[in-house]
């Protein structure tokens, strides 16, 4: 056995919002580590060229479109996975909305709700019906995207930063009552990563200017960037880490 083990080998995974950008890319990285992967969104279309991906890249992996919102859709996703596989060893909680960027005072309820659905007791959900799981097989992983904006809120997104320092406190909750049952819980909180959902910051050239220079690395992160940091949570490699959170964000809350 090497000394630091990063191998999945037979371990299976779920990885939510996993249709593109950050997700997609640690369903991959998890599937050449040898992780049997879930991937799971709100839209089977994309989850199924992501698992052909996968799959012809000698991975395996399928897809279940699942809500994070939606209990009975919960249930199915991890039945799907009882079924296939027998087992769960990892959980990554990667879906988010952000559906309203602007001034906190003009926050339709709409938005708030949405974001407050998705983000947050979406993610506290899907860490109970994954922690009853892996509690059948004697432990496992979790693993929480949170985001700097939890630590630091920007301007114009105080709902979204609310929602992700609260993932942050559940992050910690989760770890003190699931660790003496071998459930270790974590967090990875990334800046500006280069994807779908940033695209208010990437597209327009001012926003992205302004990102770059307030970044010490001169640079935003790219999926990949986030993917290591999920196989380390997921492996053995970090079988002494729990309630801890890993900031990948170029420097900018140093």
């Amino acid at each position: 056995m090497p000394e630091v083990d990063f191998s999945l080998t037979d371990k299976v995974a779920i990885v939510t919002g996993a249709s593109r950008g950050i997700g997609e890319s640690i369903a991959k990285a998890f599937a050449e580590h040898g992780a049997k992967v879930v991937v799971s969104s709100r839209k089977q279309e994309g989850l199924d060229k992501v698992a052909d991906a996968i799959n012809s890249a000698g991975g395996t992996c399928i897809g279940v479109a699942c809500h994070g919102g939606k209990p009975e859709e919960m249930d199915a996703l991890f039945a799907r996975v009882k079924q296939e596989y027998g087992r769960l060893d990892i959980l990554v909680n990667n879906a988010a909305t952000n559906p309203y960027f602007g001034p906190a005072i003009d926050t339709p309820e709409a938005a708030f709700d949405k974001t407050i659905e998705v983000n947050l007791r979406g993610y506290f959900f899907m860490m109970q019906r994954g922690a009853r799981m892996m509690l059948e097989t004697g432990g496992g992983s979790i693993i929480n995207m949170a985001s700097i904006s939890g630590l630091r809120p920007g301007k114009n997104e105080v709902t979204y930063a609310t929602t992700k320092a609260a993932v942050l406190s559940m992050t910690r909750g989760f770890a003190k009552e699931l660790g003496p049952e071998g459930i270790r819980v974590n967090a990875i909180a990334p800046g500006v990563v280069e994807t779908y959902f940033a695209n208010t910051l990437i597209e327009d050239d001012e926003k992205k200017a302004a990102v770059i220079a307030r970044t010490p690395l001169r640079c935003y992160g790219q999926p990949k960037d986030i993917a290591g940091a999920a196989v380390y949570f997921a492996s053995e490699a970090s079988r002494y880490a729990t309630g801890s959170t890993i900031v990948l964000d170029g420097g900018v809350v140093a």
